[in-house]
């Protein structure tokens, strides 16, 4: 979950002047930062290799 500490710090990271939808747009992303991280802490995230053969099998 986000915090208002890191919100606080994206904005202190923007340019003076910026638009809402800038704004927005980080924020969410940053919310799905925090989101994969808490995954990979609760063991949900796919494994490294898994991905790469499964790319393989996509690319053939």
């Amino acid at each position: 979950m986000l915090t208002k500490e890191k919100v606080k710090e994206l904005v202190d990271h923007m340019p003076d002047t910026f638009s809402v939808d800038d704004l927005v747009e980080r924020v969410i992303l940053l919310q799905k930062i925090e989101a994969a991280e808490q995954e990979i802490e609760n063991g949900e995230g796919i494994d490294w290799e898994d991905i790469k053969q499964e790319m393989n099998q996509w690319l053939k």
